[in-house]
């Protein structure tokens, strides 16, 4: 039998308490408190909307008033980038460009977080962790910031229950006395929905009476009417819970002075209750002596007319192709589906080089433009097939779709389809996309061996380098083939 003496019993229970008060201090340190670990993600990604005042159905400031929906929050979160998920951006990580501006979506320890806070009780934690309460000016409802110029359009009024509207609303002047270019454009819907109110919502895009606006600016006689023949300038389209639009920086949009917004194609759907709204048309300008370096290009990518959805199928396919005849900086990728449709990929096609680009997840309660970072935004030359693929789903398990037993086809009625990518695009001369490359190569310090996503011949001069002064007599056969 071994002998312990008093003074090794009393050594050993003092590293067995220090070990224990060690683990218990290691475990609190990994606690997922709110206000340490909880708050913050909520001031950046969610409390815009969930405040009082705010789009969201319920504020999410205080404790108190998280903590009760912790489930909600970590099965919306947990959605990512699917219909239903929150915030309300659906880009997949795992594929194509991962780089845009003012991305609110959270990243996978953000959404283990808040998986781990609603599992293990909701602990509070020191309020002394917490981050200085966010100060909100409710007379801004500007995502870009508030605008230059404002355009109120009229009011309309959809009854609850009653069918799809199409037609068009009253012009309005923009009342702009010079020429300027726009750098940004919102348009937001402005309603006497109570999204408070605790009733829910009935339809697909229930926050919203306005589908969607296809609009433009222009000149007017002294009748107030479009002159014969007089075709208007397009601006991006409004759709349902979009965010704001933000043209590049070297390719700003002209609105011209004593211009009119113009609308022949408003689309209304019933919310479910009666509601009164109209839309307003914030305009951000840039500076007075602004000139743009690139054009900027309308190119049609997608499906409006040829669309057959089977019923009770989900994975169903759609495919779309143009061919790039100038070469394009792609600004935005925005999908436009309708309710069956659930994803939708963009992908890049040059000699053998086949490159997803982005492909993200489609809500019809929120239409999203995916604006890329300045160094992510694919540089394409010309020549390029731009493929988009629509995947549609047609089944019960899509909430938005309201009998998938039936047939769908094209059409503008919320529960028919369409199929396009609505994003911004400009083009460039040779010597604009050769310069835009190189900024790019130096910006991001490219090397022979990188890759650059959507820049198909961004590495080209290192992996093989063009000399730019040749010897006459030098044997031409040696050279090294042009890039271009």
């Amino acid at each position: 039998m071994r002998i312990v003496s008093g003074k090794s019993l009393i050594s050993s229970a003092l590293l067995g308490a220090t070990w224990l008060l060690a683990s218990s201090a290691s475990a609190q340190s990994a606690e997922v408190t709110f206000h340490k670990d909880i708050e913050p993600i909520l001031q950046r990604s969610c409390q815009n909307c969930h405040r009082d005042g705010g789009a969201g159905p319920m504020p999410l400031i205080t404790f108190d008033q998280v903590a009760p929906y912790a489930g909600l929050i970590e099965y919306k979160t947990g959605l990512r980038d699917r219909a239903g998920a929150m915030p309300p951006w659906y880009m997949e990580k795992n594929i194509g460009i991962q780089s845009y501006k003012d991305d609110p979506s959270l990243s996978d320890e953000e959404i283990a977080a808040i998986s781990s806070w609603a599992r293990s009780g909701t602990p509070k934690g020191d309020e002394a962790d917490a981050p200085e309460s966010l100060v909100f000016d409710d007379s801004v409802k500007w995502q870009a910031g508030t605008p230059d110029l404002v355009v109120v359009m009229n009011d309309v009024t959809k009854l609850s229950g009653t069918p799809d509207w199409w037609g068009e609303i009253d012009y309005r002047p923009t009342g702009l006395t010079e020429d300027r270019y726009v750098k940004s454009v919102e348009v937001v819907e402005v309603n006497d929905v109570d999204n408070q109110a605790g009733t829910g919502r009935k339809t697909v895009g229930g926050r919203y009476i306005f589908h969607h606006m296809i609009w433009g600016t222009a000149q007017l006689d002294e009748k107030g009417e479009r002159p014969a023949g007089q075709i208007s300038i397009p601006w991006p389209v409004h759709e349902v819970g979009r965010n704001a639009d933000i043209f590049d920086e070297d390719a700003g949009r002209l609105l011209k002075a004593g211009s009119w917004i113009v609308s022949d194609s408003v689309h209304l759907h019933s919310n479910g209750r009666d509601t009164t709204g109209h839309l307003e048309v914030g305009f951000t300008f840039h500076e007075d002596d602004y000139k743009p370096k690139y054009q900027n290009a309308f190119i049609g990518l997608g499906n409006g007319v040829d669309i057959s959805i089977q019923g009770n199928q989900k994975d169903q396919e759609l495919h779309a192709y143009t061919v790039l005849d100038q070469h394009t900086k792609v600004i935005t990728f925005e999908p436009h589906l309708h309710a069956p449709g659930e994803r939708m990929c963009l992908e890049a096609i040059w000699g053998y080089t086949i490159e997803t680009l982005s492909c993200v997840g489609y809500d019809h309660n929120w239409v999203r433009g995916y604006p890329y970072t300045d160094d992510a935004a694919p540089l394409l030359p010309k020549g390029t097939i731009l493929h988009i693929t629509g995947y549609m789903n047609n089944t019960s398990s899509n909430p938005n779709v309201p009998d998938p037993r039936n047939w769908q086809g094209s059409g503008n009625r919320s529960v028919t389809n369409m199929f396009i990518d609505l994003g911004i695009r400009v083009t460039m001369t040779d010597e604009q996309f050769q310069d835009a490359m190189e900024e790019r190569r130096q910006n991001l310090n490219l090397g022979p061996n990188d890759h650059v996503i959507g820049c198909p011949l961004c590495l080209a001069p290192l992996v093989a380098p063009v000399a730019e002064e040749r010897d006459s007599d030098d044997d031409t056969s040696n050279d090294i083939a042009s890039t271009n």
